[in-house]
Order: structure tokens, then sequence, then C-alpha cells
């Protein structure tokens, strides 16, 4: 089961920033909380991660299905080393490839489309 991010985020809006929630952008992104990707871009333009934040937000992250095979398809479209994926959305080379290896059938069924 997911939890609703979308109420969790009016909660935390309405306790936090009331104001934020009046903004049409904000009320927007709220209703499209279907993947990890929009979820991390929301809680990043709401609360600006310092350094340390970041750092430990960044052990703590989890990435679904979805969110997995959209980034795999980005590298395998663009020629991408996992060398640089890894770099650019700082998750270890590891795990690139253990996503490779589990989603591979996927990842040869989205990238034919």
């Amino acid at each position: 089961m997911r939890p609703n991010y979308n109420k969790i985020y009016q909660d935390l809006l309405k306790m936090q920033y009331p104001e934020k929630l009046e903004c049409p952008k904000v009320r927007e992104q709220l209703t499209r909380l279907d993947s990890t990707e929009e979820i991390l871009k929301l809680n990043e333009k709401l609360f600006k991660p310092t350094k340390e934040t970041a750092k430990t937000n960044q052990q703590l992250k989890t990435y679904d299905k979805k969110t997995m095979l959209k980034l795999l398809s980005y590298q395998k479209k663009h020629d991408l080393s996992t060398s640089f994926m890894s770099r650019k959305y700082k998750i270890s080379r590891t795990t690139f490839s253990k996503w490779k290896k589990i989603l591979e059938e996927e990842l040869s069924v989205t990238s034919k489309k």
C-alpha cells in the first residue's frame, strides 16, 4: 500500500506554509504526485534543502519502478554511462547496474515504443 502523498503534503503545508496552498502551481503539483520523481521535485521546491539534510535525504531515498525505468530509458536513449548517471542523480553505480539487471526485459520493451 502506498502512502497518500497528496494528503501528507496538504497537511504539512496547512501547518507550516498556509500561503503556499493558495498558489495554483503548488495545487497543481499536489495533484500530480504519482511517481517518486514528482514527490522529490515538490519536496525540493517547498523545503529548500541544506547540504546536511540533502545528504541525509539522499541516503534514505527509494525509487519506484516507474522512476527506475524512466532513468534507465533516459540513460539508454542518450547513450550515457553508468558513472555519469550515478554522478548526475547521486545514485551509486551498483544501484544502476542492479536496476538494469532486474528490469532488463521491461527496459527493452519500453525502448522499442
